[in-house]
């Protein structure tokens, strides 16, 4: 249960997924660039062209994505919380060591939390928004469905890591 913040529906967003794999195997697919180039753009809409992660308090998430134009879109923020299998807390409104960011995009403050459940993850994707007009431009601009896609193929990419470690 969150008792940092209450979800508002008018500046928040929250995908709630249960997938059928270990919470190690789910932690791996998040914090590992090899494993995030795989399901963190939709395939549709481009490909993760560079993945840089440092995953501790302050350290650099790095994402630069080719969209179908070509046009590569850099994402960089800055790791806020990382408490390992549970909870990973990432901004684009910091540059790595807490440093204020200037950037022409909607900022968002994400939170990912990991609960062991039912023999799988209970997987729950938390995007915070400065305001209701923050949020309303996200929709527009189809981010919204976009994360609900890369949701789908993390989960599809961690239950194909299942699938291979048990059969390995």
């Amino acid at each position: 249960m969150n008792t940092v913040f209450a979800v508002n529906p008018k500046t928040d967003f929250v995908l709630e997924r249960f997938i059928d794999a270990p919470v190690a195997l789910v932690w791996e697919a998040l914090t590992t660039p090899e494993h995030l180039k795989q399901w963190y753009m939709p395939r549709q809409w481009g490909a993760v062209s560079k993945c840089e992660l440092d995953v501790r308090p302050g350290g650099m998430f790095s994402i630069d994505i080719k969209v179908g134009s070509g046009q590569e879109v850099p994402n960089l923020g800055c790791y806020l919380e990382v408490v390992p299998m549970q909870r990973l807390v990432w901004t684009s409104m910091l540059f790595p060591g807490f440093r204020p960011a200037v950037f022409d995009d909607i900022p968002i403050t994400a939170i990912v939390t990991l609960e062991a459940a039912d023999g799988g993850t209970r997987y729950v994707f938390t995007a915070l928004h400065r305001n209701e007009a923050d949020f309303e431009q996200d929709r527009a601009s189809g981010w919204v469905e976009g994360t609900t896609i890369a949701m789908d193929q993390l989960v599809a990419h961690v239950q194909a890591l299942r699938t291979s470690a048990a059969g390995a």
